[in-house]
């Protein structure tokens, strides 16, 4: 352990020495790297900013002597420089401080596991052979229910209505009604119908004419127009404003639109898919989703897509090809293990596949080479989720000890300094920060 704050030194060492670590802890760069050359260490934690020298002289001795030798970096102020050295020089690593004295723990059982070799033969690897090649992986009975619905509904021209959560795959869905309908060589024009103002609404679907408003300095084609013999999605259709709704119904009756400044309508051919994740018979209750524009969206065919909790046996084999998928992406060889399946599956991923994509994305860049097991998904998931109110910060537990400290030392902060191995000027500033300086400097010597 290199830090030159005795204070959180001492805080640090106690710390892991209760976590039944043994460590040796100096204060300098000078030490650190004299230690280095007498003892073998499989862990290096260090301070980057220190005295003459910093942590990352520190990183490169403790890999010299041990290639092996992790190496942690903390620091209260890093920057884009030291993070891309510190990286690029092997460091295991890096935290911010304060810190939560668990994410330092977490770090230290990384660690351990990466210096232990193999894998537990409890938790080998997950090997799932023959995964379709398709974007669409699934294989729970919901979804064999899509499949069918697909199948069935795609060489058709009926306009659908894909309602589900945020991330549970409409858009894939879509797509894949696109890609077996008679259509499939004409083009598939996705629109975010939530991503639109009211005001541009009609101009970006229909189009509109040179000189029809202000900054219309050519002619438009619209969304509709430009999937001509094609397929177009439209996006959170619930989010249309209701002054356009009308119109959207009118087009998708006749099929045929206006642009904006233009006098004439137009005819094209275009299938409509539809999706929302929001419930539009409520919207309807509300008076903020047309009935008759419901009935023509929804009343012929419905896909429900249900969230990735309700199909859970999905989650071994999205697991397996998001893996697979990042690995060929970023250049890793990151593998999935069993335990690392049964966390993904004790999650309820209010974000659905997309939340679920992301993650071991996240993992296997992070991880490269690495386990995507129990304990890197749960920690990942740790960080999108609000912090726990009794969440222990480095700064807090540095507080605690103090506090404690001038308790047993009567209020004596000379003595209390002695006991935390911190001059007593240091030990005014921490009190300072601390709001608990409350008296004169000079009135321990009264004691």
């Amino acid at each position: 352990m290199v830090e030159d704050d005795n204070s959180v030194r001492n805080t640090l060492v106690t710390f892991l020495e209760l976590e039944n670590y043994s460590v040796d802890a100096v204060a300098s760069t000078r030490d650190a790297l004299a230690s280095l050359q007498r003892e073998r260490y499989d862990i290096v934690v260090s301070d980057i900013y220190l005295d003459e020298r910093t942590g990352l002289d520190v990183l490169r001795a403790a890999k010299a002597a041990n290639p092996d030798c992790v190496v942690i970096l903390m620091t209260g102020r890093g920057s884009m420089e030291t993070v891309m050295r510190a990286t690029q020089g092997g460091a295991f690593d890096y935290l911010a401080k304060p810190f939560e004295l668990d994410r330092l723990l977490d770090a230290l059982k990384r660690a351990e596991a990466a210096l232990n070799g193999p894998p537990d033969k409890d938790d080998e690897p997950v090997e799932i052979d023959d995964i379709p090649d398709t974007e669409m992986i699934a294989s729970s009975p919901q979804m064999i229910e899509i499949y069918k619905l697909i199948s069935r509904i795609a060489p058709t021209d009926v306009t659908v209505l894909i309602q589900g959560e945020t991330g549970t795959g409409k858009e894939l869905i879509a797509r894949m009604l696109h890609k077996y309908s008679t259509r499939v060589d004409r083009v598939f024009v996705p629109v975010d119908c939530g991503a639109i103002t009211s005001s541009l609404i009609e101009s970006e679907l229909f189009g509109a004419l040179r000189g029809a408003y202000t900054g219309a300095d050519r002619d438009r084609v619209g969304y509709l127009e430009a999937a001509n013999h094609g397929t177009v999605f439209l996006d959170e259709i619930g989010e249309i404003d209701i002054a356009f709704q009308l119109k959207l119904l009118r087009f998708l009756q006749e099929k045929e639109i206006r642009p904006v400044g233009s006098p004439r309508s137009r005819q094209v051919d275009v299938r409509v898919v539809a999706a929302t994740n929001r419930d539009l018979k409520t919207l309807v209750s509300e008076g903020k989703f047309r009935e008759d524009l419901w009935y023509r969206v929804a009343g012929t065919l419905t896909i429900e897509v249900p969230p990735l909790r309700d199909r859970r046996g999905d989650i071994p084999l999205l697991a397996q090809h998001f893996v697979d998928r990042a690995n060929r992406r970023f250049h890793t060889s990151a593998k999935v293990t069993e335990s690392g399946v049964r966390a993904l599956n004790d999650y309820s991923w209010p974000g659905n596949v997309r939340q679920m994509q992301h993650l071991i994305e996240r993992l296997c860049i992070l991880l490269p080479g690495g386990r995507v097991d129990e304990t890197s998904v749960r920690t990942a998931l740790q960080t999108v989720q609000p912090r726990d109110s009794a969440g222990e910060t480095l700064a807090d537990t540095e507080a605690d000890q103090i506090k404690r400290v001038l308790s047993a030392a009567g209020g004596n902060k000379s003595r209390a300094a002695k006991i935390l191995g911190i001059e007593r000027k240091t030990l005014y500033r921490k009190l300072e920060r601390m709001g608990l300086h409350d008296s004169n400097p000079d009135d321990d010597f009264q004691k």
